[in-house]
């Protein structure tokens, strides 16, 4: 399945500052150019950390070498932007400097970029559903599954053959950009899941 990659979401005219930045520069950066958070760069254009608003507030140090929060934590471009959306939330930033194969600086995302794949039209979603999700990942034909869309909700009602197509149909259409929640509608005709392994009751310790 095709999925939205950071680099089609990016700013790639990003700003950048150097080690040696002072503290008044970045403070004017970052008022002029109305951004949050700038990623500092060393001579080969590689990621060595990050300086925000927040940085700035919180001391007034003299170069964006003493200010900069490191390790930079980056995305590639080539990344998903649900992973994107994922480590953004796991390490608590806002925005993330995005680099290439080699470690250079390429451009920059922030969460209100990732927002915009959740104003995907509802339309559009439905029709990846059926093309990527239906025909061409499940293999079936696309009055089998009823699939129905409104404010990126999704609801897939119809019947298949196996228990385990039906819940894969609800893995896949999860995973497709722009998908808020799936309410699975879904029946089958036969149950082909391993049963649940037998919850298993502890032994006594012996006295």
């Amino acid at each position: 399945m095709k999925h939205m990659k950071v680099g089609g979401l990016m700013t790639d005219d990003v700003v950048s500052a150097v080690p040696a930045t002072s503290f008044k520069a970045m403070a004017k950066l970052l008022a002029e150019r109305d951004i949050s958070g700038v990623p500092v760069v060393d001579e080969d254009d590689h990621v060595v950390g990050v300086v925000s608003e927040s940085d700035l507030l919180a001391r007034d140090d003299r170069t964006a070498r003493d200010l900069m929060t490191r390790p930079a934590i980056t995305v590639h471009a080539e990344e998903t932007v649900a992973d994107a959306a994922r480590l953004m939330v796991r390490r608590g930033v806002e925005r993330l400097p995005v680099v290439d194969e080699e470690e250079r600086l390429v451009g920059i995302v922030t969460r209100r970029d990732l927002l915009c794949v959740y104003l995907r039209p509802d339309a559009e979603i439905r029709r990846h559903i059926r093309a990527d999700v239906l025909t061409d990942a499940m293999d079936l034909p696309r009055d089998t599954v009823d699939v129905h869309v409104l404010d990126g909700v999704v609801t897939l009602a119809g019947r298949v053959r196996w228990r385990s197509q039906a819940l894969m149909i609800v893995r896949l259409a999860e995973s497709v950009d722009g998908v808020v929640a799936v309410v699975d509608r879904l029946s089958f005709h036969e149950d082909d899941t391993p049963p649940a392994a037998p919850a298993r009751t502890p032994h006594p310790l012996a006295r």
